[in-house]
């Protein structure tokens, strides 16, 4: 039946391909045959390339007539509820043949759960717990804010983000008992093992009997059963699935941390009017004391330190740093990736005194990123930050400035790191200034050449009459540095006036600088230049008062004279040639 379900789309992909429809997505490879009627694909948005999951479902193939309904339903709801914990819908195309739905990018679950089979036992604890949580927001969402039964609950209905976040969907059922189109108390039994997963009180008197009890009852047993196959993918369903539905025993338990399992057994609990609906199992496992096997795992408590970072205080903050910093090797790649970094660049924005911290754990956790991923999570929001009038974040982006240089690429130095670096010049906090002439040295490499000689040049001039003497010393040699790499009329132009103000300035290593930026850029000066410019300003320091200027002072004035030297007897035997 897989086999002629999936020729019929391959078909149906055919014709709507030659149909000339504008479809806003390109079908990548196909992922899955969802269980739920659905081929999920791999696809690119067309307008921005950027990655999305399309949900295929062929309306003429004969085996999907009687689902039909079922399909729209699904396509209905979830254009209407939006949650951060529900699958995200982006748009559809719906023709005679087929409906596409595109939505955010994502896995099902059941292959999520294989790769974390691997994984040791703790991690893997801390994983299932932090999805299980995200599920029964999301399902406490639909019983009490949408008055709704999901009816579908299982793996199936689950997908998982790049973050790694679980993501509910499977609304082929989702259902209020107001609705006149109400699929769930009539066609529930259509859908693949949903009598494996039904409630005590379908098996026993049908679909229709959900409309009788309250929303959450179905759902809270199929999430019991979940909990279940998710902690215990090898075991067969308890034996409370089946009539007469005896409570779990704890020689069942199985892999279920020992503080879930008496919450366990209340979802399971036959009676559907005394069963743990899924907003209590939310609530129980985030309660201050108790159980609380939501509120003690590492990933809740991280994520729900990022989703309330601009509002925590400064001790929150700080809390919150340090458990990321302890924590950062073990996370989940995809954790790691798509769900903290995002959100620390984010709270960069408006960070101040945390930036200092929060930067390096930004480039900490960069580290993993794949190399073709790097540029758009770490690289393009860091640049964004360029922007920010906060001194924090601009102290801490030139303090890091060595983690990320080399991978800056020359455009976005030109066009975006440039304009708001070169304010840092004319801050009125000096470490701003000296930390922005640091600066200079690692991105000059990739200034062009109009910045580097003219732009820049200017500001260094201003520099080195600064007030700070640290930062007239720094830019001194910063220009000794750039020396080989500019112009040659810039050459001429700057360096000698550059490094003899230096040699005049009244703290010692500015005078020590501007010496050895001399002997650093001998190869810079044209011999009519070393005899008549050079070398007397730098024997004018052969007689400073300190003897650590004077010595440097010797070594330079003895360098130079040898290059005379050298060029003076060529040009002798130049004339003897002649």
């Amino acid at each position: 039946m897989d086999y002629l379900r999936n020729l019929g789309s391959a078909a149906v992909s055919s014709l709507v391909q030659k149909s000339g429809l504008n479809l806003p997505f390109s079908l990548g490879p196909k992922v899955a045959s969802n269980e739920t009627f659905w081929n999920l694909y791999d696809a690119t948005k067309r307008d921005d390339s950027s990655p999305v999951s399309v949900f295929e479902y062929d309306l003429i193939h004969p085996l999907n007539k009687s689902t039909i309904p079922l399909a729209r339903n699904a396509l209905r709801k979830l254009r209407t509820i939006r949650h951060p914990d529900v699958l995200k819908f982006m748009d559809v195309v719906e023709t005679d043949s087929v409906i596409y739905i595109m939505t955010e990018r994502v896995r099902p679950l059941p292959a999520a759960l294989q790769t974390w089979s691997a994984k040791n036992a703790q991690e893997r604890e801390d994983w299932l717990l932090w999805g299980l949580h995200r599920v029964s927001v999301a399902l406490a969402f639909v019983n009490e804010s949408c008055a709704s039964t999901h009816g579908n609950i299982g793996t199936n209905a689950i997908f998982i983000s790049p973050s790694g976040e679980w993501k509910l969907g499977g609304f082929e059922v989702l259902s209020n008992p107001k609705d006149d189109v109400a699929v769930l108390y009539t066609m529930g039994g259509l859908l693949p093992d949903s009598m494996a997963r039904a409630s005590p009180e379908v098996k026993k008197s049908g679909w229709s009997s959900l409309k009788e009890q309250p929303v959450s009852a179905g759902d809270a047993y199929a999430l019991g059963l979940l909990l279940h196959s998710i902690f215990n993918p090898t075991h067969p369903l308890p034996p409370t699935s089946q009539p007469p539905h005896p409570p779990p025993q704890p020689s069942s338990r199985g892999a279920i941390p020992p503080s879930v399992f008496p919450s366990f057994k209340k979802l399971l609990n036959p009676n559907p009017k005394a069963r743990m609906a899924p907003k209590t199992f939310l609530e129980t496992g985030m309660a201050e004391s108790g159980d609380a096997f939501f509120a003690r795992n590492k990933l809740v408590k991280i994520c729900a330190g990022l989703d309330n970072f601009a509002l925590a205080g400064e001790s929150e903050k700080s809390a919150l740093l340090r458990t990321l910093k302890e924590s950062v090797t073990s996370f989940p790649p995809e954790f790691a990736s798509h769900r903290v970094l995002p959100s620390l660049l984010s709270a960069l924005d408006h960070a101040g005194a945390s930036a200092s911290s929060i930067l390096p754990l930004v480039l900490a956790l960069g580290v993993n990123v794949p190399p073709h991923e790097y540029d758009s999570i770490v690289l393009v929001p860091l640049v964004k930050l360029y922007a920010s009038p906060d001194r924090g974040t601009r102290m801490a982006l030139l303090d890091s400035l060595p983690e990320y240089a080399e991978k800056l690429d020359k455009r976005a130095v030109a066009d975006r790191v440039w304009p708001h670096l070169q304010t840092g010049f004319s801050d009125t906090v000096a470490v701003i200034r000296e930390a922005t002439v640091r600066a200079v040295v690692l991105l000059a490499p990739k200034l062009s050449d109009r910045i580097l000689n003219n732009d820049l040049l200017r500001h260094l001039a201003r520099m080195q009459s600064d007030p700070e003497a640290s930062i007239r010393t720094n830019t001194c040699i910063l220009i000794g540095r750039l020396g080989p790499t500019l112009g040659y009329n810039t050459k001429k132009k700057v360096l000698i006036p550059a490094f003899g103000k230096a040699i005049k300035d009244p703290f010692v290593h500015a005078r020590v600088a501007g010496v050895m930026a001399f002997m650093a850029c001998a190869e810079c000066f044209e011999m009519e230049d070393i005899a008549g410019r050079v070398v007397p300003c730098v024997a004018s320091a052969m007689l400073d008062k300190e003897k650590l200027v004077r010595d440097q002072a010797f070594r330079a004035v003895e360098l130079f004279v040898k290059r005379l030297e050298t060029h003076a007897a060529a040009m002798v035997s130049r004339f003897l040639c002649m």
